[in-house]
């Protein structure tokens, strides 16, 4: 599986061919040999997260699912879903897509380089999650928790900000209901 994406350089705009494929054993790699480091170094939320075992689970268990953002061959960014598991919260009795864990590489991230080397990873990633949805018959919906700090980003893409989740380390829980799809329509355009 292949998605062409567009994403933008982070020092002039310019657009940049990506792709989002299903997640394998170099993504893996390059999260624990490139990109620890730098996450522990700064301090980001994700430093102590496991990709090896997130992989096992993925090989293992047929709801889960590994997408990985690949440029000039560089891992740029990692999305994990679980399809089947989770309701929504909106819709009581619907499934939703969960995303588990979406990430760009630290030098995507604007807390750690100004300007990030790509733009536009979060978003691809999450709409790739509306995708999968649409895919499962789930009409678009998606829910995750936020970490601290990026409950900006999902409020400003229109997800519906739920409150703290006392399950859940009291992160804030955000999803989106039915996705139109006239904006589907509009998003998409970034997807070739």
């Amino acid at each position: 599986m292949v998605t062409r994406i567009r994403l933008n350089r982070g020092t002039d705009n310019v657009p940049v061919e990506a792709s989002i494929v299903n997640l394998n054993n170099k993504h893996v790699e390059d999260f624990e040999n490139i990109w620890m480091g730098l996450l522990r170094l700064y301090q980001q939320d994700d430093k102590f997260w496991d990709l090896e075992t997130k992989l096992l689970m993925i090989s293992s268990y047929h709801s889960y699912e590994g997408y990985a953002v690949e440029c000039n061959d560089q891992t740029e960014g990692v999305l994990l879903l679980e399809t089947q598991l989770h309701g929504s919260q909106i819709t009581p009795g619907k499934r939703i897509v969960y995303i588990y864990y979406v990430a760009t590489a630290p030098w995507n991230r604007e807390a750690i380089q100004r300007p990030p080397k790509l733009q536009g990873i979060g978003t691809a990633l999450l709409l790739f999650a509306i995708s999968r949805s649409l895919e499962l018959g789930y009409e678009g919906r998606v829910g995750l928790h936020s970490l601290p700090g990026y409950e900006k980003f999902y409020d400003n893409r229109g997800m519906l900000d739920l409150g703290s989740d006392s399950d859940y380390e009291n992160l804030v829980y955000f999803e989106y209901g039915v996705w139109q799809q006239r904006q589907q329509e509009a998003d998409e355009s970034q997807y070739e």
